[in-house]
Parts: C-alpha cells; structure tokens; sequence
C-alpha cells in the first residue's frame, strides 16, 4: 500500500484559490491512478479529479472542470489540485486516493486514502 497525506485546506472567500498537496510514501506511486475526492457533511463523497501519475491524464467532475486543475511533481512524490474561483458548493473534506485501475470516478474503486484535508469557502 501506499501512505498519503493531504494539506493545503482552510478557509477561503468565494472567488478565491487554494492549493491542496497530496503527498505520497511507501510503494512506488507511479504506478498507481490518483483521484481527489470530497464529502461534504451530509453527502456522500463524490469524485472530484484524476490523474494517471505515469501518463498525466487528467479527467475531471463538471462540477469543478475549468477551475481546478490536477497536476503532479514527480520529483516530490506528490499530487496537487489547484481549485481557483472556488464557490461555497465546494466547501467539504478533500480526500486523495490511489487505484490500481485508471479513471475510476467509484470510491471503492481505491485503496489507499488520506486523511483528508477541510475546505470552507465562504459566501
């Protein structure tokens, strides 16, 4: 398995950024499909982007798509989601996690997750 810890979350006005990382020890990453996910209270946690860490295809929700953007740094073991023009919707918990299958939009389809990381856009 793969450890993976999130940071990067707080608090942030409507029409503001953060950048969440996701950073990864233990098994080789790259073999690995890494997702980000949120749950925000209530709801059930919904796949949010993806990148396949050795081919760097992205594939992202509607929800979100042309204001984040997934990218990794290969050189730090490490996945980044980049959320600009953030809206109080997105407020919830963030989640990195790996699959062994790529493109995969199904929690259970992963193996490996964080610990999350607390995202509050506020109004």
């Amino acid at each position: 398995q793969v450890q993976l810890v999130e940071s990067g979350g707080g608090l942030a006005q409507a029409g503001g950024s953060l950048r969440l990382s996701c950073a990864a020890s233990g098994r080789t990453f790259s073999r690995y499909y890494v997702g980000w996910f949120r749950q925000a209270p209530g709801k059930e946690r919904e796949f949010v982007a993806g990148l396949t860490w050795s081919g760097g295809n992205t594939n992202y929700a509607d929800s979100v798509k042309g204001r984040f953007t997934i990218s990794r740094d290969n050189a730090k073991n490490t996945v980044y989601l980049q959320m600009n023009s953030l809206k109080p919707d997105d407020t919830a918990v963030y989640y990195c996690a790996a699959s062994d299958y790529t493109h995969q939009r199904i929690p259970g389809m992963y193996h490996s997750w964080g610990q999350g990381t607390q995202v509050t856009v506020s109004s």
